[in-house]
């Protein structure tokens, strides 16, 4: 068995494609190793700016032998049909086949037999496919060449057990020498670095100032991170993403520390950081106190001989015109009100066919306003304030150079004006929550924004038939949808769904043509289909089953979601006991049965049963269990007491069993099968006023 190592050797690929496109790479050429013939034991992928790189342990150094059996024609089959035969599988006669009796009659067989191949021969033919098929969300050609890739390639090594692989790889009209060789560091090493294998490749790239292993890097600067910050008295602010994206910038880290003139402290600090992040990709620190402490830290791709003093000072000189231009933004907007900048945002078309963002601004208000109702301590004029002022700071200085601080600036223009707290808050956090990890927001001003924003969203869109479609869904709607359960969920709202979507649509009415009066059911329908399948979504990981959730929303008018996970909690206390899971046999044993005899009939046998065709003792205990478990079930619903309402159902386990242990539906007796039918269809009925079991599994 030996090893192959191979590295592709580039421009700067950018650190966003790195991680993908080293999967990527290892996935190509191993799945075309396999089909090759040449199996393998492991295989690992490390990319650094300028390289990609793989090594796959345990390749033979021959592709496996293959004997495979085909058929072919009948004994006695006309010569034309034995000549194609043989000539398929490069056969010269028929002796090279056998004779057997597959009890269809007699039958040539041959064995056909393939050699295994060199693998290093192999290998080259696996390496183009592979960089053939490498997809980049991003490519370019460059030169006269035709072949496209991420960045200009410029070398290739491919190291088949201890050895170069000779050849060269040709790519449309581009064609890549291969070797041992690579290079170090592009300002710290010189000169070729040959390799004979992965451990001699790792090490000598080392040397050359490279760490290869991205995990090993981003440690690294971790590490050098924490240090740097410690020893100020510091911490770091917690940036995943920015540490990732800073192990795709650089090959040799080596952190330092610069500093944030005195006169930006001023400044948000959300500003800062945004500034510091987006366009210099510099690491926030914090003081004891968890504030913005008047530094930041670089992660530089050289050792300096000064101990990174040119560096420092040259990162300083850039952050601080940086901070500049913040600053000046940050004076200007601060001259102009929220209430100001409101009438700008009818020049913003918000959707071609839903008007623009002050149309949508009007909406969110009055829809907002209507909300309040439903959530309690929301003051409707307060909800009113924050929603008609959530989208002014859109038009401002500050979040035109940097949208992501949309709604939080919002929140210190607020506060600078001296609005009520919660209307500030509500500013900031209507946007919130922004996926699964981001808070909810639970203050109830905020709640009645958020919701307002992402229902008039969800409701619009619908509305245009601007549905997500497969993986696509560029309004983020589905996004919007969890936001709205989480919203109502976590704050135990008590929301009829239907009505606020109809309230919602109705300003579509009113700001927007083309819109009907009123909502459409359809459109109301593919909304509440809609939140069903994002609920599922929700409560997957809660380990919710889907299908309690199906049946719930199935009774159709079920549009309190507080109520209708209270509803799931109890179903699924039901269903997991011993005593759930004999009723749903008998449920569907009896809606089975229904379902056969009804469509056998031609009717729905729907009407009460006749108490007098009540024969056997074991239908008519089970009449009576019905008659006072339907009581039951319906007052504990009414009350909204679901655990009450399924311990009424389960109570029905035993005369369910003994009706069908002991009596026969399909009397020969007209009526009495009739009647027998109809009590099956007060079972049915029974059960689906909690949820509609048919859509239970199991």
């Amino acid at each position: 068995m030996a090893e192959l190592l191979l590295e592709l050797f580039s421009e700067e690929i950018p650190a966003r494609m790195q991680a993908r496109a080293a999967e990527d790479l290892q996935r190509l050429v191993t799945d075309k190793l396999k089909a090759a013939g040449l199996t393998f034991t492991s295989a690992k992928s490390f990319v650094t700016p300028r390289r990609l790189a793989l090594v796959v342990d345990g390749v033979p150094t021959r592709s496996v032998s293959e004997a495979r059996e085909e058929k072919g024609p009948k004994v006695g089959s006309p010569q034309q049909a034995i000549d194609g035969f043989l000539k398929k599988h490069g056969l010269t006669s028929i002796e090279e086949c056998e004779k057997r009796d597959t009890g269809k009659g007699e039958f040539y067989f041959a064995v056909i037999r393939k050699d295994g191949s060199s693998a290093e021969g192999l290998i080259l033919d696996v390496v183009l496919k592979a960089l053939s098929a490498q997809p980049w969300p991003k490519s370019m050609r460059w030169g006269e060449y035709v072949f496209q890739w991420v960045r200009p390639l410029h070398s290739l090594i491919v190291v088949f057990d201890g050895k170069q692989v000779n050849g060269r790889i040709t790519l449309d009209n581009f064609e890549l020498p291969i070797s041992n060789k690579t290079k170090g560091h592009r300002f710290l090493s010189s000169g070729d670095i040959a390799v004979t294998s992965f451990a001699d490749y790792q090490a000598k790239l080392k040397v050359g100032k490279v760490i290869l292993d991205q995990a090993e890097r981003r440690t690294s600067i971790k590490a050098q991170a924490d240090a740097a910050a410690a020893k100020e008295g510091l911490t770091v602010k917690p940036d995943d993403g920015l540490l990732d994206e800073v192990t795709g910038l650089v090959e040799w880290p080596t952190v330092l520390m610069g500093k944030i003139d005195d006169e930006f402290m001023s400044v948000p600090h959300e500003v800062l950081t945004t500034s510091m992040r987006v366009n210099q990709k510099y690491f926030a620190l914090l003081d004891k106190s968890g504030k913005l402490a008047p530094r930041f830290l670089v992660t530089a791709n050289i050792e300096a001989t000064d101990g990174g003093k040119a560096i420092i000072h040259g990162n300083e000189r850039v952050l601080r015109a940086r901070l500049s231009d913040a600053k000046f933004f940050w004076d200007q907007d601060m001259k102009i009100s929220l209430g100001a900048r409101v009438p700008q945002l009818d020049t913003i078309t918000y959707h071609t066919k839903l008007g623009s963002v002050g149309d949508k601004a009007r909406r969110v208000k009055a829809l907002a306003r209507e909300l309040a109702k439903y959530i309690p301590g929301c003051e409707a004029g307060l909800a009113n304030e924050a929603a008609g002022l959530a989208k002014a700071d859109l038009v401002s200085g500050m979040v035109g150079e940097f949208p992501e601080l949309q709604g939080i600036m919002g929140r210190y223009y607020a506060r600078a004006e001296k609005l009520p707290e919660s209307v500030a808050d509500a500013i900031a956090d209507h946007y919130k929550p922004l996926g699964p990890n981001d808070t909810c927001p639970s203050a109830p001003v905020s709640v009645a924004v958020a919701l307002a924003d992402k229902i008039d969203t969800l409701t619009g869109f619908f509305a245009v038939d601007e549905k997500p479609t497969g993986s696509k869904d560029p309004f983020a709607l589905r996004r919007a949808a969890l936001g709205i359960i989480r919203l109502i969920l976590e704050n135990k709202l008590r929301l009829m769904l239907r009505d606020v979507l109809g309230f919602a649509y109705s300003g579509y009415y009113d700001s927007v043509g083309g819109f009907e009066k009123n909502a459409p059911k359809a459109v109301i329908g593919d909304l509440m289909d809609f939140f069903a399948d994002r609920l599922k979504v929700a409560l997957k990981e809660q380990g919710v089953r889907h299908d309690l959730i199906t049946a719930v929303f199935a009774l159709g008018d079920e549009d309190d979601l507080t109520r209708l996970l209270a509803r799931v909690d109890a179903l699924k206390g039901l269903v997991d006991s011993s005593e759930g899971a004999n009723l749903l046999a008998g449920y569907k044993r009896a809606t089975n049965i229904l379902r056969i005899e009804e469509k056998k009939d031609g009717i729905a046998h729907s009407d009460a049963p006749d108490q007098s065709w009540l024969k056997v003792d074991e239908e008519k205990a089970l009449h009576l269990a019905l008659e006072a478990a339907r009581k039951k079930v319906v007052d504990a619903v009414a009350g909204e007491d679901f655990a009450a309402a399924m311990s009424a159902l389960a109570g029905l386990r035993a005369p369910v069993d003994a009706f069908f242990d002991k009596v026969t539906v399909n009397a020969d007796e007209t009526e009495l099968r009739g009647n027998r039918l109809r009590l099956l269809n007060s079972i049915r009925d029974t059960f689906n006023l909690v949820a509609d079991f048919s859509r239970i599994e199991g």
